[in-house]
């Protein structure tokens, strides 16, 4: 498969913060890479390496092959910032088109507001759209001159469920054209609905990168499920195969367990009156926390 994105053993530091240290990445040609980690982990600084915005203290980052910062590289690249300006007197319809102009083969104006629902919005303004409009536009803006690689940093910030189903649509209609992307998310169910490969960081480092099902694999974490009228005498957290407890505002529990078998067995030799028993696999959410969570164990 053709390297698309390559960094080789990078580290970029702000001052006193590492953002970035030691970190080794490659994305191939035609995949979808869904970059997970909490606030500060360094999904941000990689994706500012990979469009050439930012320099490496150290390492090597590669854009099809050549540097990031040079304009050639850049071609076949598309991508959305968290924030983007807009021109607030301009019509979407006329963004578009201004966009549009400094690509040889783009999208039509009908094209691009039929894949991501703006066409009522054509003649509106930028200036007068909500947060979650501008939003929208900016993601199909970054797709207009039909890159080979698209950068997406939290995509759907400000979205409603539909604006994001909407969106998701266009990103897999996009990707089985054959473009690769690349996109950062604090929603977790967004990674889960369109990578096909996660790469956890935290810490400046990268915890884990595989498939989707690999990484969930990795924790071997399963959620145990079921009511209980009272649980006095048991502290559930602490049954033999349980890795935590908690009880969710319906009054159902929920056992993270790295054994469920020992937590049902346990539940029932202890005479636990539950209820509504039911067993499913973690998460990705409950995976990226136990990663993280074994990543701080080991530092300290």
């Amino acid at each position: 498969m053709t390297a698309v994105v390559e960094l080789e053993r990078v580290t970029r530091t702000f001052g006193a913060v590492t953002a970035l240290d030691d970190v080794s990445v490659t994305v191939g040609e035609g995949e979808l890479v869904g970059l997970l980690g909490p606030n500060g982990a360094g999904k941000t600084t990689l994706l500012s390496l990979v469009s050439g915005l930012r320099k490496a203290d150290s390492g090597t980052v590669r854009l099809f092959g050549g540097d990031p910062r040079h304009a050639s590289s850049r071609i076949a690249l598309g991508t959305t910032p968290q924030e983007t300006g807009l021109p607030p007197t301009l019509t979407v319809g006329e963004v578009v088109d201004l966009v549009a102009r400094h690509y040889p083969a783009p999208m039509t104006r009908a094209e691009v507001l039929a894949r991501f629902g703006l066409e009522e919005l054509v003649a509106r303004q930028t200036g007068g759209l909500s947060g979650g409009q501008k939003r929208r536009l900016a993601v199909a803006l970054a797709l207009v001159g039909r890159p080979r690689l698209v950068l997406l940093d939290e995509p759907t910030t400000g979205l409603d469920v539909e604006a994001r189903h909407i969106l998701w649509q266009a990103l897999r209609d996009y990707h089985a054209d054959g473009a690769t992307v690349l996109l950062t998310s604090h929603y977790l169910e967004e990674i889960e609905a369109l990578a096909e490969r996660v790469v956890v960081i935290g810490g400046g480092r990268v915890l884990a990168d595989d498939t989707l099902t690999s990484v969930l694999g990795l924790v071997g974490l399963r959620r145990v499920l079921f009511s209980v009228p009272r649980v006095d005498a048991v502290d559930l957290a602490r049954l033999p195969g349980a890795a935590s407890a908690q009880q969710g505002a319906d009054g159902r529990w929920t056992v993270l367990a790295s054994d469920a078998d020992r937590v049902v067995r346990a539940l029932v030799e202890q005479d636990v009156p539950f209820e509504g028993l039911e067993v499913r696999g973690a998460s990705l959410e409950e995976a990226f926390l136990t990663l993280t969570q074994k990543k701080e164990e080991v530092v300290r």
